[in-house]
């Protein structure tokens, strides 16, 4: 038996870099297992960062002292803000990344941990105390057992995983890589409930048999934004993507073969699949009204040739995929390098764990990303993050001897306290996406301003560097100086200044304005206020990153305000606690389904029961009720 200290982490991806990073910079000792060191932060599927909602998770673990900002920063090869007609509560980074690049760089930042160790080789087995089922040692296949105190669970698409092309199926958690079995029985000997998920990759083609020649050109923006917010990002070179379509050969194809489909013969296994990133067939099948489909040619590398279908997963047979590829414009004399593949693996529904990313019925048992039944590599991050976290500052409390106190995000504060709600809320049948939608308070939780939200709460808990606090202060105070200014600058309501406003936005002025008063008016936009005020122009492109966030701060000022004072008024019965003692089967005033959903899903406040699919505003009526008469309203507040 050896003994590696305070957290095991199993899984080196995007969830498992992130767990073991925070886990380590918290002052824990870390054990990284892997079945593979050469690919540690592998982009199993897509070579991309960010996009809507994602580049919300992605600036947010930056903002606590996460590390997939600076590993996309270090490794794009493109970069594009999206939805820039829209408001910019939904402006979305989105990085095109060397995919060999954000291997090595991340491979580089866990090697220059000191407190973390890797070692390559397959978990079969997960030790814990038979009466308590707290966490003790994982024992590998060549039997030799490493204990700790606390386990980080991030296995994605391995455990008991097969490839599907066709009829054809091999074990695998992702192409050229074997799956992990063991690991699911063992979980499930715990008390934990599995189920099947599917996804999917697209093929891989070779980018010297393309035809580039017509296709729509995606650059890169000319000057881009950055995920992190540390100063002084690298300025490289970008290379364009471009843009083909499907059309009625390809449908035809797809349609003629879909009974060759492993779905469709009922060989898989898996439930569902992701509904917001689907196969093709599932896109030909269920938008049957659509006559083309668009398809995004990205390439994996600065280095390679290799090219990257976006949007053409599939798992029909191997000669159907290179007949369909050969349909689409550009790519008539295309070759595949590597086909487009299905794959069905084990994962947990994550109402089985509590906030904290750690399982109910297994304390120092934290399970994050895919094995929680989500999709993306930002998902899996967050999560990975949040479970290292809560690992090492319970690793560190069984040391000290002292009380385990979870560090949780409310969706209020953040996408990922959104993502974690739903996951440990809801019951999950198809692969979780995150989703600008699944927000409530999506005004508020801006890509912008998720320094401002969560680096004063990294800092607290010491994960936040001094490097890092000292650029949040400079750019919290530059936004402050910048909101300060705009209001003490004023136009006169002149012929010359109202005929030039006019032309521009349509507006004139009544009376004598500030600058920030002119800013809120939806016709007035930064471009028209820099053509009026040139200080303000040479701060737009001096300090941009700063006008980032003084626009929508200004533009959506009063919605805003209205949605702080709901919260506050929603805050302080939904934060009341429910003990986990409590017995629902035995509060007969609840329905039927309320009872059996709250056994199930054992909810931690009214908050988290409220947001439970089935349960009524009267069932959150009663279960009030019944705190209030076993006198639990004071011990509840939080």
């Amino acid at each position: 038996m050896q003994h590696h200290g305070d957290v095991i982490v199993i899984g080196a991806g995007h969830a498992g870099i992130e767990a073991a990073v925070a886990a380590a910079r918290l002052g824990a000792r870390v054990l990284m297992l892997t079945m593979n060191l050469d690919t540690i932060g592998q982009m199993s599927c897509n070579p991309a960062i960010g996009g809507p909602a994602k580049s919300q998770l992605v600036r947010e673990i930056d903002a606590l002292g996460g590390v997939m900002a600076e590993c996309a920063d270090a490794t794009y090869i493109q970069l594009r803000t999206l939805n820039v007609s829209k408001g910019p509560a939904v402006h979305a980074l989105r990085a095109q990344s060397d995919k060999a690049g954000y291997r090595e760089f991340a491979r580089r930042l866990i090697e220059h941990e000191p407190n973390i160790a890797m070692r390559q080789t397959m978990v079969s087995d997960i030790l814990v105390d038979p009466q308590t089922r707290q966490f003790q040692a994982v024992r590998d296949s060549l039997g030799i057992t490493y204990t700790a105190s606390a386990l980080v669970v991030t296995t994605g698409t391995f455990l008991n995983g097969r490839l599907w092309v066709g009829e054809h199926a091999v074990g695998g958690g992702r192409p050229g890589e074997s799956a992990s079995t063991g690991i699911t029985a063992c979980l499930q000997k715990i008390g934990l409930k599995t189920g099947r998920l599917k996804t999917g990759t697209p093929p891989r083609l070779d980018g010297r048999t393309i035809d580039y020649t017509g296709l729509e050109v995606q650059p890169g923006d000319e000057d881009p934004r950055f995920f992190s917010f540390l100063p002084n990002r690298p300025v490289f070179d970008q290379i364009p993507c471009h843009i083909t379509r499907t059309n009625a050969k390809t449908h035809r194809l797809i349609q003629d073969n879909l009974h060759r489909s492993p779905m469709m013969q009922g060989l898989m296994q898996a439930d569902m699949g992701p509904r917001y990133c689907p196969s093709i067939e599932d896109k030909v099948t269920r938008f049957a009204d659509k006559d083309s489909h668009h398809l995004f040619i990205e390439p994996e590398g600065r280095h390679t040739y290799e090219i990257y279908l976006q949007g053409f997963s599939s798992c029909l047979p191997y000669e159907v995929q290179v007949a369909m590829i050969q349909t689409l414009p550009g790519l008539e004399r295309a070759e595949m390098l590597r086909p487009a593949c299905a794959v069905e693996y084990d994962y947990f529904p994550a109402y089985q764990l509590s906030p904290d990313m750690m399982v109910k019925t297994s304390p120092g048992v934290f399970l994050a990303g895919q094995i929680n039944g989500t999709s993306g590599y930002e998902e899996a991050a967050a999560q990975g993050l949040m479970a290292g976290i809560n690992a090492s500052r319970f690793a560190l409390a069984k040391r000290q001897q002292g009380p385990f106190e979870p560090f949780i995000l409310t969706r209020e504060s953040s996408y990922i306290g959104t993502l974690i709600d739903d996951l440990t809320t809801k019951e999950i049948l198809e692969p979780y996406r995150m989703l600008t939608s699944r927000s409530e308070y999506r005004l508020l939780l801006r890509q912008d301003n998720a320094d401002k939200r969560l680096t004063p709460l990294g800092r607290q808990i010491g994960l936040v560097s001094d490097e890092r606090w000292q650029a949040y202060e400079r750019r919290q105070s530059a936004i402050a100086h910048e909101l300060a200014r705009l209001k003490s600058v004023k136009l006169e309501a002149s012929e010359a200044v109202n005929g030039q406003l006019s032309e521009l936005s349509g507006e004139t002025l009544q009376e004598k304005t500030s600058l920030f008063d002119l800013l809120k008016r939806p016709p007035v936009s930064i471009d028209i206020l820099k053509q009026l005020d040139s200080e303000t122009a040479a701060l737009v492109r001096d300090a941009r990153d700063v006008y980032d966030h003084v626009v929508p701060e200004i533009k959506y000022q009063g919605y805003i305000q209205r949605q702080s004072r709901e919260i506050n008024r929603l805050g302080k019965a939904s934060s009341l606690k429910l003990p986990e003692s409590l017995d629902y089967s035995g509060i007969r005033q609840l329905s039927n389904e309320a009872r059996e959903k709250l056994s199930k899903l054992r909810p931690v406040d009214l908050g988290q029961a409220s947001r439970i699919a089935g349960i009524t505003p009267a069932d959150i009526t009663v279960l009030h009720a019944v705190l209030a008469s076993k006198n639990m309203l004071s011990k509840a507040s939080l």
